[in-house]
């Protein structure tokens, strides 16, 4: 969840380049009886992920030009294929801090890190002061993590915590389960070079407390992160952060799972490692 507010504001199977995930039914129940619709809540995510945005420069992109999916009809409308399709390139195997690291200098490596990027901006992690630091320190350039962690550390306030349903201190009250997940749904490169790529991330988030009293219930919403990346000491780096809301699809059907089946979900599905 975590940086932009222009409204600017964490992964999937390696090589698919894809991830759905679906959470189970259920009855009704004071916790979510209801179709999920808009909610007031995923300002709330968006204000989390990215209040840092407000303080660090915009980042101007374009459109990338190409489309090497030619259609033999000429169907103007068709998708195209290697938007959707795996790269087919092999995983990264190391690690820094917990987040994948080792990305490839090309922009399947950047598309690959910046959704990996998103996840960590976008977990329950950022709202501990040691294990955000962590995080800056393993995925943003050097020049700029003093930067990111002065904005941040105003960001995550004792009232903003309370604000999204969590003590002062940005704990999780007893009896709760606090839930912050970022999930990317697709990448997109904008802008390339040899060391330096702009890379967008359309990603689906929850926040809120799950339990049986919560006021702070999980909801969902939908964004659009976009990274300014450089290639620095043998990886990609964040130098710049931002965020908008949607594409936002229409609610399905489904009804929101019971209190217990949110937390237990929380706490059964570990994350992915996403690769393009």
């Amino acid at each position: 969840m975590t940086l932009g507010d222009e409204r600017e504001t964490s992964g999937g199977y390696a090589g698919t380049g894809q991830t759905r995930t679906r959470l189970p039914e259920s009855g009704a129940d004071v916790y979510g009886g209801a179709r999920r619709g808009g909610r007031t809540s995923s300002r709330s995510l968006v204000t989390v992920v990215g209040v840092v945005v407000l303080l660090i420069a915009a980042i101007a992109f374009a459109n990338r030009g190409g489309d090497d999916s030619g259609s033999a009809i000429g169907d103007e409308n068709q998708p195209n294929s290697s938007s959707t399709a795996a790269s087919g390139s092999r995983p990264v195997a190391g690690k820094a801090g917990g987040i994948p690291a080792g990305f490839a200098q090309d922009e399947v490596g950047a598309q690959s890190a910046a959704a990996n990027y998103a996840v960590a901006l976008g977990s329950a992690d950022m709202f501990d002061k040691a294990k955000r630091d962590a995080i800056l320190q393993a995925i943003i350039t050097p020049s700029r993590i003093p930067e990111f962690e002065t904005t941040l550390d105003q960001a995550y306030t004792p009232a903003f915590n309370k604000n999204v349903g969590l003590n002062d201190d940005g704990s999780t009250p007893t009896g709760y389960t606090f839930v912050s997940r970022t999930s990317p749904i697709g990448t997109k490169v904008t802008e390339a070079s040899t060391n330096n790529a702009t890379v967008e991330v359309w990603c689906s988030g929850l926040l809120g407390l799950a339990g049986e009293n919560s006021t702070n219930p999980v909801t969902n919403s939908w964004f659009t992160i976009t990274m300014k990346l450089e290639w620095t000491n043998g990886d990609w780096k964040i130098v710049t952060h931002s965020q908008k809301d949607g594409p936002t699809p229409v609610p399905g059907d489904e009804r929101a799972s019971s209190a217990d089946e949110m937390a237990k979900a929380v706490d059964e599905y570990g994350g992915f490692t996403y690769a393009r």
